[in-house]
C-alpha cells in the first residue's frame, strides 16, 4: 500500500506541475539595465505604481543607453503617448519572468528579437506620465512586479540607494563605438589627453571596441564637449567627443 500511495502522490504532483508550472523555476540573474561600471541612483517608494518598481536617475541622463537586464526575447515595444509608461519595452526571459523598461526616449529593438544581456534596447527619456528624465524598471513574474534583485542581491526597499552596474562586465567584447569626424582622420594617443603623443590614426567611420573609459583633456567634437576618453587598446586612447556610442554618458567601465 505504501508504494501505491507514493505513486499516486507522485502522479498528483506531476499533474499539478503540468497545470501550473514548476515553482522551482528560478529567476534570471538580473543585472542593472545600464552598461558596465555606470553608477545610478535608484529610488523605491510604497506609493509607486507598481510599488516594487524602481526609478533610476543620474545627472544629465536623458539619452543615456538602456540595456537588457538579462537575455531574452522582446515581447512588447509600445508607445502610450503622454500617459502611463510612454515608450516602453518588455523582454520575456522564460519561466514567467519578464523585465520592463519605461519612459524611454527611444527604443532600438523590435518584437520577436532575441537580445543578449547587456544589449542596447533604448535610451533614457521622459515620455508618458513622467515629470523628468529617468528609467522606470520592473522585474515581473507572471505579470506581477517583484522586489528587484541585481546579481542576486535585493535593492533597498523603501528608499534611495546608489548602485553600480555589473552588466556584462566580464564580456571580452567591450562596448562598441564608431568614429565620426565628418571626414578627418582621428588621432589615437598614448594617453587620455591632447598632450600625449600620437601613436596612430583612425579613419572616419571606423568601428572601435572600447575597453574602458577615463577622464582627461576636455575636447570639443562631433558630439559636443567632453572630457571622457575611450581606451581602445594598450596605450591607445581616443576622445569620446568623436565617438558614437548611442549614449551621451559612459558605456564602459572606468580604466
Amino acid at each position: 500500500m505504501k508504494s501505491v500511495n507514493r505513486t499516486r502522490g507522485a502522479l498528483a504532483l506531476f499533474a499539478f506541475a503540468a497545470l501550473f508550472g514548476s515553482a522551482a523555476q528560478a529567476a534570471p540573474t538580473f543585472q542593472m539595465p545600464f552598461p558596465c561600471g555606470q553608477v545610478w541612483s535608484g529610488q523605491t517608494r510604497s506609493n509607486h505604481s507598481p510599488a516594487n518598481a524602481v526609478d533610476f536617475n543620474r545627472a544629465n541622463d536623458e539619452g543615456d543607453t538602456v540595456v537588457a537586464a538579462a537575455a531574452g526575447t522582446v515581447s512588447v515595444v509600445r508607445n502610450l503617448g503622454d500617459t502611463s509608461y510612454g515608450k516602453y519595452v518588455v523582454i520575456d526571459h522564460g519561466g514567467g519572468w519578464t523585465s520592463l523598461y519605461a519612459h524611454l526616449n527611444s527604443y532600438s529593438v523590435s518584437v520577436g528579437q532575441s537580445v543578449a544581456m547587456g544589449k542596447s534596447i533604448g535610451t533614457v527619456g521622459t515620455t508618458g506620465g513622467s515629470t523628468g528624465p529617468h528609467l522606470h524598471f520592473e522585474e515581473r513574474l507572471s505579470g506581477s512586479a517583484q522586489k528587484i534583485k541585481f546579481n542576486g542581491s535585493q535593492i533597498t526597499y523603501w528608499g534611495t540607494g546608489n548602485y553600480t552596474s555589473h552588466n556584462s562586465c566580464g564580456s571580452s567584447g567591450g562596448a562598441t563605438g564608431t568614429v565620426n569626424t565628418n571626414g578627418t582622420p582621428l588621432n589615437v594617443r598614448s594617453g587620455p589627453g591632447t598632450s600625449y603623443s600620437v601613436v596612430d590614426s583612425l579613419s572616419d567611420g571606423a568601428t572601435v571596441t572600447i575597453q574602458c573609459q577615463t577622464t582627461g583633456t576636455s575636447v570639443s567634437g562631433t558630439y559636443g564637449t567632453s572630457n571622457i576618453w575611450n581606451r581602445i587598446g594598450s596605450g591607445r586612447f581616443i576622445p569620446d567627443a568623436y565617438t558614437y556610442t548611442g549614449s551621451d554618458g559612459r558605456v564602459a567601465p572606468d580604466c
